[in-house]
């Protein structure tokens, strides 16, 4: 199938200029000028902004936790992900402790094979590392795994020690691959926690008491001084705070090759969600916590000047009913995680292009082209080129839309609340096309499970994007 998109306004990272796209083959063919050319599928994009679709390298699909699964599926997760503006995702795959990486791999490629309404990638969540099994990172790399999350968190069932950490960065300096980092003190944590529910302390706003920003940067400082000595890159994960950021900062200004994501949640919400009535406060028990307001500046600041490079999601989905409320009389059983895989693109266009806090450009970079980089999967995705694959997103920048779960233009994600409820937003996501076959067409969904297939990426990709 071959498409022409017209009289379209095209953003990159880089450029903005008005143009026609041509796409055959799954890829963009040709860009020029009033284009005079046969289509099989002709899209008038006048007025609109013509970008690169949304990537988000942070996702938790079909992911057991805290005694369930995420309810997302890799259908239901992945349609709503086009929705909102997202043409790839880099899931997490999880390593059982003492079992194989290449064994985790499997189960999750089983997963999601055949079932992706969008294209998607996994990095590994390695819980342990024995020297005999060192060599797996290799495999994975060359199977298109070239990132790895570990822990510093949730001790006894995901943390890996600061010698595993080191094990593994280094080989991951020799392949060319990627550390991502959870970067908090979970032993200290689980004490705090402990202490509060010996004092009675239940309810949700103690998940975020009990995990202090103190805590998040002295993992930031601990992982980034880790990789320093690995001479290795690293990659932090949803960035919450102030105090990491400073430390995140310290170490790029001695030259550590250090990256950082943040999230639509802790630029947007704040820990007085935590004060909502009765046990609505759960909604918003993530990890890391939501931090006081007035660290929202801050972080906007770091991703406007560089020392973050992108926005993913942390999307990861429990309801309220069954799931939620497995923690109603205690905090700490309360499956950590929230949603926002479909509404990251508006959130940000919004509040950070039409809020003056970012350009067009930066909003592109943010959501799409630094993740490509970073990640291995440039300039296959993450740009509009002559030769990359043609992941289109046509966005109207004047259409307006309140974010609800009632509203079935901007909720298709399998939870039954909203973290966004009620937030306006100007700038929405009209039309999706996912290696130029078009999957979400003037907001009704067209495409079917198993138009997404898995994409192999290539090794890190150095200096900052």
């Amino acid at each position: 199938m071959s498409v022409l998109i017209k009289n379209g306004r095209i953003v990159t990272a880089v450029d903005d200029y008005h143009a026609d796209l041509f796409i055959s083959d799954e890829t963009v063919t040709l860009i020029g000028r009033d284009l005079v050319i046969e289509a099989d599928t002709v899209i008038d994009a006048s007025g609109r902004l013509v970008i690169p679709g949304g990537i988000d390298p942070h996702t938790h699909i079909e992911m057991p936790f805290g005694g369930t699964v995420t309810s997302d599926n890799f259908e239901t997760g992945t349609r709503a992900a086009a929705f909102g503006g997202t043409t790839c995702i880099v899931d997490f795959a999880i390593q059982p402790k003492g079992t194989s990486t290449l064994d985790a791999l499997d189960t999750w490629h089983a997963k999601a094979a055949g079932r992706t309404a969008i294209d998607y990638a996994f990095h590994m969540i390695i819980t342990d590392l024995p020297a005999s099994r060192v060599q797996e990172m290799r495999r994975l790399a060359d199977e298109g795994v070239t990132s790895y999350k570990m822990f510093m968190a949730y001790p006894g069932v995901m943390l890996a020690d600061d010698a595993t950490i080191f094990r593994a960065m280094r080989k991951a300096a020799e392949d060319g691959t990627l550390v991502c980092m959870h970067a908090e003190n979970g032993v200290v944590i689980d004490e705090l926690v402990r202490i509060a529910l010996e004092r009675g302390e239940l309810s949700p706003k103690h998940h975020a008491l009990t995990r202090p920003t103190r805590l998040e940067a002295e993992g930031v400082h601990r992982a980034l001084a880790i990789a320093e000595v690995a001479e290795a890159p690293i990659h932090i994960v949803h960035l919450s705070c102030y105090d990491a950021l400073h430390e995140l900062r310290l170490a790029q200004a001695r030259g550590v090759m250090a990256h950082a994501e943040t999230c639509p949640q802790y630029l947007l919400l704040d820990a007085s969600a935590y004060d909502a009535p009765g046990f609505d406060g759960a909604k918003y028990v993530l990890t890391p916590p939501l931090r006081e307001a007035w660290n929202q500046k801050e972080l906007w600041r770091g991703l406007r000047h560089g020392a973050l490079d992108v926005i993913s999601t942390d999307h990861c989905p429990f309801c309220m009913k069954e799931q939620k409320e497995l923690g109603r009389e205690d905090f700490s059983k309360i499956p950590n995680g929230g949603p926002g895989i479909e509404n990251r693109m508006s959130l940000i266009y919004h509040h950070g292009v039409s809020g003056g806090r970012i350009n067009l450009n930066r909003f592109v970079e943010l959501t799409s082209t630094a993740s490509a980089k970073i990640f291995g999967l440039f300039p296959k995705k993450g740009t509009i080129a002559v030769g990359s694959d043609a992941d289109i997103v046509i966005f109207d920048p004047e259409r307006e839309e309140t974010i609800s779960v009632h509203n079935p233009r901007t909720h298709h994600m399998n939870v039954d609340y909203s973290a966004y409820e009620g937030f306006r937003v100007r700038g929405f996501t009209e039309t999706v096309l996912s290696r130029g076959k078009v999957v979400v067409d003037r907001g009704e969904y067209v495409g079917r499970a198993g138009d997404g297939a898995f994409v192999r990426r290539g090794p890190y990709g150095g200096a900052h994007a």
